[in-house]
Order: structure tokens, then sequence, then C-alpha cells
């Protein structure tokens, strides 16, 4: 059985380091905003290219805490793309706001600035992207967006760690740019965490005052914060992978390079472009019998997942009007999405007899 992922194959390169890593941390005996938060903090900020980074508890809450920084009154709309994963939707609906939904482009799965505008009134206050699957937005006409209108610009990068649009790295082009580090992630932990990554001090200052409940001085609390920490143990492993994500995801785009020249033409392959370098968290195919196709893959000993099999908007969560209104091209992805094996420790070989499975498929 070729496995979807296995975490600790993942991992096992690294688990030396990781158990001198956790020594150090607990003889030290501090284990909350600590040493190993600090360093991590500065050196990831420096990895995406901005001046601060502010470890929190998860990338939902990297978002939550971003939107809540800005101030924005109740019910302020935030542009959001309506294919994202369902944490997206929930940090805008938990910091009191409104999601307004925009159809993907169904070539790059990302945001349509093309649609973006029409959907702009006088309540909105932010557009938040996500660059899914590894593959950054168009970040050009969305900043010009932003800048026309004056809105602020949240980067959810959950997915994206090292890519790049024109050479410059996902998390580096808004105010805030935000980072899961799940353990699936192509810089994964060995639990949650997230990080809110920028430029502006006040800005790093607030995400800081806000994690800590609402407290920039002990026993002293400014605002009605949140418990959102990164933890000192996570911190130290994140920081011995953050040195090695190049070499993650060149592997990840080496794989992917297998799968573009071996997959015939019955499936959709990301479309690639000079000015994207995508990272491949996710390697997704598309095809209109994607559940048979999953099926058959796994009775010839392949696994794949479904990244994401229900739309936001079709969320019973979402439900009672929260949500509202027809997305096509949205659910089209949805419904035909499929996401190939493509781990840190999966081998070239490995993604050949993927392809060679996956080509025999004839429905």
């Amino acid at each position: 059985m070729i496995e979807y992922e296995n975490l600790a194959k993942l991992n096992a390169p690294f688990f030396k380091e990781f158990e001198r890593s956790f020594k150090k941390t607990l003889d030290s005996g501090w284990y909350i905003l600590g040493k190993q938060v600090d360093t991590f903090e500065q050196n990831f900020a420096q990895y995406i290219g901005v001046n601060y980074g502010v470890g929190v508890a998860s990338g939902l809450d990297a978002l939550t805490l971003a939107l809540k920084a800005f101030g924005f009154d109740k019910n302020a709309e935030v542009i959001v793309p309506s294919n994202t994963y369902i944490a997206t939707i929930i940090a805008i609906i938990q910091a009191g706001l409104k999601p307004i939904l925009v159809e993907p482009d169904v070539v790059t799965y990302n945001i349509n600035p093309n649609q973006i505008e029409e959907k702009i009134t006088h309540k909105t206050k932010a557009i938040l992207v996500v660059h899914l699957y590894g593959k950054s937005c168009e970040m050009t006409p969305i900043m010009d967006i932003c800048n026309t209108h004056n809105l602020k610009l949240i980067e959810d990068c959950a997915q994206s760690h090292g890519a790049t649009y024109k050479g410059k790295k996902t998390g580096s082009f808004g105010d805030f740019g935000c980072f899961s580090f799940y353990p699936t992630k192509n810089l994964g932990a060995l639990g949650d965490g997230g990080m809110v990554v920028c430029n502006d001090q006040e800005l790093s200052n607030k995400i800081k005052q806000l994690r800590n409940y609402g407290s920039s001085e002990k026993y002293h609390n400014e605002v009605i914060g949140f418990n959102s920490r990164l933890d000192e143990v996570q911190a130290g492993f994140l920081s011995i992978k953050l040195q090695y994500l190049d070499e993650i995801n060149r592997h990840k785009r080496m794989l992917a390079d297998v799968y573009f020249e071996n997959l015939s033409k019955n499936f959709i392959v990301p479309i690639v472009n000079q000015d994207f370098f995508d990272v491949y968290h996710i390697f997704t195919i598309r095809h209109n019998k994607r559940d048979e196709l999953r099926k058959y893959l796994l009775n010839q000993g392949v696994q794949a997942e479904i990244h994401y099999p229900v739309a936001p908007h079709k969320q019973k969560a979402m439900h009672g009007g929260i949500l509202s209104g027809d997305y096509p091209i949205s659910e089209k992805i949805h419904q035909t999405t499929l996401s190939l094996p493509i781990s840190f420790f999966h081998t070239k070989n490995d993604v050949l007899r993927i392809c060679k499975t996956i080509n025999g498929f004839k429905k």
C-alpha cells in the first residue's frame, strides 16, 4: 500500500535532532514563550522576508488574531475565496466579521482577481486571500485592488510555506501573513501551531498582546485577548525542520514533475507558470468520476484524499444565512478534485507506480 501520508516516516530523518531539542527544552524548565519560540519567530520571519513573526497556537488562531488586530466594526465585510478550507471562513466569523465569497479561477483554484471588485461595498474592509495547495495567488492585481479601495490584505499561507510569486514569498505581500504548522504541512510540527508575520512593529505587538490574554505586561490586560501561544517544544521542532524546508519543497517539486511527465491526458493536472514557484503541499488532479477513481486506486493499493469534499457554503454550520448564494465553480472543484501522494517520504518509484496505476483507470 502506498499511503497518502505517514507522519512517522515523514519526520524520521529529524528524530535525533528532535530528541536533543526536546531534552534541551525539558532541562531548561521554561515551557511557555521562551527562547525556542523567540528563535523560531525570528528565523521564520527572516525566511519569509519580513520583519516580525509571532507564534500562536494554530493556523486558525493566526487568522482570527490577525483580523481582530485591525479593530474592524462588527459585521464589516471580508472578501474570501469560495473554495477555501472552512478554517478561513471560521476565522472571519470568530472575529465578528462577515465573509463575502468570491469564486476561484477554475485553472489555478485560487481567488479570481477579476471577480473581486464586483463584491466590494462600503462595508468591505479587507481581502483575505488563500494560497491553496501550495500555489501563490496572483498578487499584483489583488494588491492593486487593495490600494485602490484602501483595503487591508491578509494572506492565508497555511499551505504555501516557501511558495513565491514573481520571486517574493507568500506571507510577505499583505499586512499580515498567517501560517499553520499542522503536522501535514510542508513545515509541520508534531502538534498544532501557527504564526502571524508582518512588517509593522505596532501590528506585531498587537498580535503578541492578543495571543496572551490581551496583556503586554503581566497581570495587566489592556484588551480582551486569547490564550493562543506557540509551544516551546513545538517551536524547537519547527526550528529544526525550517533548516530543511527548502529541501522538503525541492523533493515535493521533483515528485510533482514525475506526475507531470507520466500522468495521462485523461486527468486535469495543476497549471505551471513561470511567475509562480509552487511547493505542492497538495498535488491535486481533477476527474469527473473522482469518487470512482479514488475507490479504484484504493483497490490497487494507492491511498488518495479529497481536499475538500464539501464547499464552505454547503456546510451545515454555514446554513441560516451565514453563507448564501450559488458558487458553481467552487462546487465543480470540490466535486472533482483528488489529492495524490506527495509527501517528503515518498520516492520517485512510488510516484511512477501511482502514475502507472492511475493511467489504467478507463472510466
